[in-house]
């Protein structure tokens, strides 16, 4: 169970490893939205995404644990198109451990580099999710890692909750905010946002944004159960994971709605953002923006803080 207190003992945990990343407005974005919004650029976190918070507070966690028993931790491992991989690499380095990444070969050569870099090993498989957890089953029985799953893990999920946290306590305190949003994959950010929404600021609803081509996550919250997407296709690679039971719970106690959006919708939303604002954010980061830009007459004259969740674009790829 993740309470007020895990939350805050996330943060504690990973302060120091982490960017207080900025709150930014944008006047012609709030004048096209008719909203006042205010954005969390999590691309400007250290790895260029959220991931690293929910990353660092699991393996930090491990390795207190083992410190505690007089041991050292010993190598990790995870499966991830590529936030989450570079979260887990990093953090690893932090502790002086080896990470083993399953990534899907067609991730962004952008994030297979950065994991690298890290100094991390890949193992690369095909892009299903049944190839990827066969991944991860392969290296635990090769190397005896701990798996550091993407979002179906209580640690990693109180880590993600810490950007919310921040967002509300720099601007949405005294004035809360009447909506926070962000894109749902697998739902880790999600449900950690929900929960610390619902600690700080219960009056404030929390909506999320999910690509039409990786639509899952809005059938599981009209149905009670997990479902699958009925096709997978979309620009947005980090959102093409479906939810646990776990951050389904989460999602349908404390989230108010799931809104979908097309891949051209989500393109003209990321270019808005690096045309007005100069943030270089990834498919991912402009679903909720181009959730609320689709759906402007529900957000009109209201408070929302957006999570801009990465940044992480493969330059060669631009969709624009």
């Amino acid at each position: 169970m993740i309470l007020l207190d895990t939350i805050q003992a996330a943060h504690d945990r990973i302060r120091a490893h982490i960017h207080r990343t900025p709150v930014l407005t944008n006047q012609t974005i709030n004048s096209l939205s008719g909203a006042d919004i205010y954005f969390k650029p999590e691309n400007l976190q250290k790895i260029g995404a959220f991931k690293a918070r929910g990353g660092l507070n699991a393996v930090l966690h491990l390795s207190e644990l083992e410190r505690y028993h007089g041991r050292t931790l010993g190598p990790v491992t995870t499966h991830s198109s590529g936030n989450h991989a570079q979260a887990v690499a990093f953090a690893a380095r932090q502790v002086g451990t080896t990470a083993y990444i399953v990534m899907p070969r067609t991730a962004p050569q952008v994030k297979k580099d950065a994991v690298r870099d890290y100094g991390a090993e890949i193992i690369e498989c095909e892009p299903t999710l049944e190839a990827r957890e066969a991944g991860v089953l392969e290296v635990i029985g090769r190397t005896g890692a701990t798996l550091i799953h993407p979002f179906d893990d209580d640690r990693v999920i109180a880590g993600q909750a810490t950007a919310a946290k921040e967002l509300i306590e720099d601007v949405g305190l005294d004035h809360p905010f009447d909506v926070i949003m962000t894109p749902v994959g697998g739902g880790g950010l999600l449900s950690g946002t929900a929960l610390i929404t619902h600690f700080l600021s219960p009056e404030t609803l929390v909506i999320a944004g999910e690509p039409v081509g990786a639509a899952d996550a809005v059938l599981s919250f009209q149905s009670g159960r997990v479902e699958k997407a009925p096709y997978v296709n979309t620009i947005a690679d980090g959102l093409m994971t479906s939810l646990s039971e776990r951050t389904l719970g989460y999602i349908r106690e404390h989230v108010t709605d799931v809104l979908t959006v097309s891949d051209s919708e989500i393109v003209a939303a990321m270019r808005l953002v690096w045309e007005r604002m100069k943030l270089v954010i990834e498919p991912s980061s402009a679903v909720p923006l181009a959730a609320l830009l689709k759906h402007n007459e529900r957000f009109a004259g209201q408070k929302v803080g957006i999570i801009l969740t990465g940044g992480n674009v493969d330059l060669g790829r631009l969709p624009f």
